[in-house]
């Protein structure tokens, strides 16, 4: 994927190395044991400084001489990406405005309006905060327990996410809830958001982002996780009713209709 001239978000808000819940806190107690006890905090209130400017967005250029971030400029340039598309596709295919959800970075686990989650819950989104959330330990399990390598499909992990913030935009995210448990409706939830995933990546291909293999990758991501595999994986056999994502070939159909069609009416998932 070429995403090295694309723009930085400013929805990236960086918690990795950030205790859940007290990182903070823990620091300026910290500090005022090392007055009490006579050693010098100044290390601790730099790290402290460090971390209150966490939610800048990245620059290209690091100016203290350390390596550029390159998992954080991708993750912000594909943002950046998924803002663009949807700030102009979202008004013009369903008259709603978009506003752009904030990315979360986090190492371990990490409190949302959701509830507290750690790295094993993978990337996820929470209707509550409008935040997606990822670990970056997803994009080497997805490289090497899904055998889904490559930089487009990480770029589909964070769109799938954006399109359950465009599901809750647009009300159907709150209408799958008010219908109470059901995993029909949670299954269509995924596939469109799949879709709407694909979706992005049809105006990525438009834009000349998409390099040779590109989509392969993202289908074989969305194939990667699908329910099936995942039970076949973990427990070595299947129970199609008690999905709640999809299968395997649901995801590659419903991504690959978005990256067609880049038509939001072809990602009615709840058929």
């Amino acid at each position: 994927m070429k995403w090295g001239d694309l723009r930085q978000s400013s929805n990236v808000i960086d918690k990795r190395g950030v205790a859940a819940g007290g990182g903070g806190i823990a620091v300026l107690l910290l500090i005022v044991a090392g007055w009490l006890c006579g050693f010098d905090p100044t290390p601790l209130l730099d790290n402290l400084g460090q971390g209150s400017q966490s939610e800048q967005p990245p620059t290209a250029s690091n100016s203290s001489g350390q390596p550029v971030d390159q998992n954080r400029q991708f993750v912000g340039a594909v943002m950046g990406s998924t803002e663009d598309f949807w700030a102009q596709a979202l008004p013009q295919q369903a008259r709603v405005r978009y506003q752009a959800p904030k990315l979360v970075l986090f190492t371990g686990q990490v409190s949302s309006a959701c509830g507290r989650a750690g790295a094993a819950t993978g990337p996820f989104y929470c209707p509550g905060d409008y935040n997606l959330y990822l670990d970056f330990a997803f994009f080497q399990e997805l490289k090497n327990e899904f055998k889904a390598p490559g930089d487009f499909a990480q770029a589909y992990v964070i769109a799938h996410e954006v399109g359950h913030h465009v599901q809750n935009l647009l009300g159907t995210m709150d209408k799958v809830q008010r219908a109470g448990s059901d995993n029909r409706l949670s299954v269509g939830l995924e596939l469109q958001a799949d879709c709407y995933a694909g979706m992005w990546a049809n105006y990525a291909q438009k834009k000349g982002l998409v390099e040779p293999g590109d989509a392969e990758e993202a289908i074989r991501a969305a194939q990667a996780v699908g329910d099936d595999i995942i039970q076949r994986r973990t427990q070595g056999y299947v129970i199609p009713d008690s999905f709640t994502h999809g299968s395997a070939q649901q995801r590659m159909q419903w991504f690959s209709k978005g990256m067609q069609s880049g038509d939001i009416r072809q990602c009615e998932a709840f058929r």
